[in-house]
């Protein structure tokens, strides 16, 4: 990985939200509680983003696609760019219910807005009466908004990528049930597994989730450069690496940023 520990650092990926807030499920990846905030180890940050990393370029050498979700507001630009950068499909909408265990419906909506899009492109939708050119076109924004990041889909996506499986809980929930593999940015709040590969780190703050997705891009544009070098295709790993971690809390001080209190809630 071309970061260090230090660059999560200054980032700001080790603020957690506060202690009340904290989620028992998450203790492997706690550095320690300090001045009523929950403070991530960023030594377990690191690891585990090396190991998303490297199964996401794994599964996109073999030809395989990443769904990217991030519905938030400050992860919402961040995964556009992301999945531009990569061509990989995304959500920052709207989660639409369904959308994997539902998928050939949303299957079908997908093929009903394409014929839309060339309707509009051939002029056809012009020539039809105004009542019903205008219906369509009221659906169309609706679609716009449901669809965008994913009208190239065809088929439901080979993992998924998503910040704050809180906010994204359907979407976590939907992928675990199909058995599709999430990696995930996880805050002290939430439980860690119920993602295959999380990611430790705040998922509040811009610049934590920017420098976690530039990081997957990285690897994720690597495997797209392995594509076309990868004779005999490999089965990307969906297995869930688990490690063992003592329960000892760290006794280390934690430095915290000027003017930063617990009422801030960790930056979050």
């Amino acid at each position: 990985m071309n970061i260090t520990a230090k660059d999560l650092l200054d980032a700001g990926v080790h603020f957690g939200h506060q202690v009340r807030r904290w989620n028992p499920n998450f203790k492997p990846y706690l550095y320690a509680h300090r001045h009523g905030i929950s403070i991530i180890d960023l030594g377990k940050t690191y690891e585990r983003l090396e190991l998303a990393g490297e199964f996401a370029r794994d599964l996109v050498r073999n030809g395989k696609n990443i769904l990217m979700v991030g519905t938030k507001r400050q992860a919402q630009e961040i995964i556009r760019e992301a999945a531009a950068e990569t061509r990989m499909p995304f959500c920052v909408n709207r989660w639409m219910g369904g959308m994997l265990t539902n998928f050939a419906t949303i299957k079908t909506s997908l093929q009903k807005y394409r014929r839309y899009l060339e309707m509009e492109r051939d002029g056809s939708l012009q020539s039809l009466p105004k009542k019903e050119g205008s219906a369509i076109r009221r659906e169309m924004v609706r679609m716009k908004r449901n669809f965008e990041g994913i009208i190239d889909l065809n088929e439901r996506p080979d993992a998924l990528f998503v910040v704050d499986i809180r906010t994204e809980e359907i979407a976590v929930a939907e992928a675990n049930r199909l058995g599709i593999p999430v990696i995930a940015l996880v805050d002290t709040n939430s439980d860690p597994s119920l993602a295959d590969y999380p990611i430790p780190g705040n998922d509040d703050a811009a610049k934590s989730i920017r420098i976690v997705v530039e990081t997957l891009v990285e690897f994720i544009q690597d495997g797209l450069e392995g594509r076309e070098s990868v004779s005999v295709p490999r089965a990307a790993s969906a297995v869930f690496a688990r490690t063992e971690f003592g329960d000892e809390e760290s006794e280390g001080e934690v430095t915290l940023p000027e003017g930063f209190t617990p009422e801030s809630d960790g930056s979050n």
